[in-house]
């Protein structure tokens, strides 16, 4: 394996930077294609929103397409138009949001399919094909329990009622989204894949989506004609139970600040909410909760060093954190020297555990202070 820094996305050199994130671009696209492995003939998209959830979507949207990606997926029309320099033209991007009514223009010119979530947008991209006179390709979201986009069962069935309300629309995709596919005896994914497959039913003949990372573990029922994983991509467990199958992609090293030796009573941190017990060895080190390890949980979580395990202690701050070094035989770690906060056993999954949230937040909030290294196959 060889490391290219990539200048798009280095901030920092690394002779400045307190801390070091490696993505490892191999991984994602080894990722892609065993969730592509397990799926026969359905199409496998990647979801590379906010910015390939964090690490970087001009370095990883290339890497997914060369994997046989074809189709894409963002939040938003401008993330589609970061995207699309990134990707072979023959390739779709669609934009979950949908296009806000002055963006509707831009959204179809530059080649973004537009989710429709709702009547009023269905509305705006009718107005759109008429005054551009032709025909639009679009994607309709439907609504099968989350509450949180998509059309409802109303709206759906004026829809039916009403074939005009689509006039100068092509429907290429019918979606919707699964609210409880990480925990896969939960009821609520079976209500919801009948009661797509029954609003599919009524509705104009299109490619047919419902599954995100986790929802591609449940099962072909639930594959449908394409699917759309995102966080599994970066190697976030699909799953609430048993072990992960995809591969680690990111990790990050921190320097030393500082080292200090603390006697018994003394405290640390904001607060002064960590006592320690005895003499101990303590490290200050340079990533904070503006990195994207938050307070909360701090406790519960740690750095690694060659094996050993070093808790944080007391509050993380802004722009560093403490941690216990006394495992580690003195004169083995110094100033300047670097620690684990995310390696291949220690992904975002475990601090995520640590913090009380998913992986998928960890990921997405790594700050854009580290300097970034982009691994790839030799």
């Amino acid at each position: 394996m060889n490391t290219v820094s990539s200048s798009a996305r280095t901030l920092w050199p690394a002779s400045r930077a307190g801390a070091v994130l490696t993505v490892n671009l191999s991984a994602i696209a080894e990722n892609y294609r065993y969730l592509k492995s397990r799926l026969g003939k359905t199409a496998c998209a990647a979801v590379v929103k906010a910015d390939a959830y964090g690490l970087g979507v001009a370095q990883v949207a290339p890497v997914l397409e060369k994997a046989g990606a074809e189709h894409f997926f963002v939040a938003h029309v401008d993330e589609g138009l970061a995207l699309r320099p990134f990707l072979s033209p023959h390739t779709s991007v669609t934009v979950l949001h949908g296009p806000r009514p002055d963006a509707a223009e831009v959204c179809v010119r530059n080649n973004l399919r537009p989710v429709l979530n709702s009547l009023e947008q269905v509305a705006v991209l009718r107005d759109l094909a008429a005054k551009m006179d032709k025909p639009l390709d679009v994607a309709i979201q439907l609504d099968t329990g989350m509450s949180r986009f998509g059309l409802s069962e109303a709206d759906i069935h004026k829809l039916v009622a009403s074939p005009e309300l689509l006039k100068g629309l092509f429907v290429s995709l019918v979606m919707s989204h699964l609210a409880c596919a990480d925990t896969p005896q939960n009821p609520a994914n079976t209500m919801q894949r009948e009661r797509f497959e029954a609003y599919a039913r009524i509705l104009p003949q299109a490619a047919l989506s419902l599954s995100a990372s986790s929802g591609i573990f449940l099962g072909p029922q639930f594959h449908f004609d394409l699917v759309r994983p995102g966080a599994a991509l970066y190697g976030v467990a699909p799953q609430n139970e048993g072990d992960n199958p995809l591969k680690p992609v990111v990790g990050l090293q921190a320097h030393i600040l500082q080292i200090r030796h603390l006697s018994k009573g003394d405290r640390v941190g904001y607060g002064l909410t960590w006592q320690a017990h005895g003499p101990c060895r303590v490290a200050t080190i340079a990533t904070g909760y503006a990195d994207g390890f938050a307070r909360a949980g701090a406790a519960a979580g740690c750095a690694w060093y060659k094996g050993y395990r070093l808790p944080i202690l007391g509050r993380i701050s802004m722009d560093s954190m403490t941690v216990d070094l006394s495992a580690v035989p003195e004169g083995l770690l110094e100033e300047d020297s670097m620690v684990e906060l995310l390696n291949e056993s220690y992904g975002v999954d475990a601090v995520a555990k640590a913090e009380g949230t998913i992986g998928y937040e960890v990921l997405t909030s790594l700050g854009r202070r580290y300097h970034r290294v982009y691994a790839a196959a030799a």
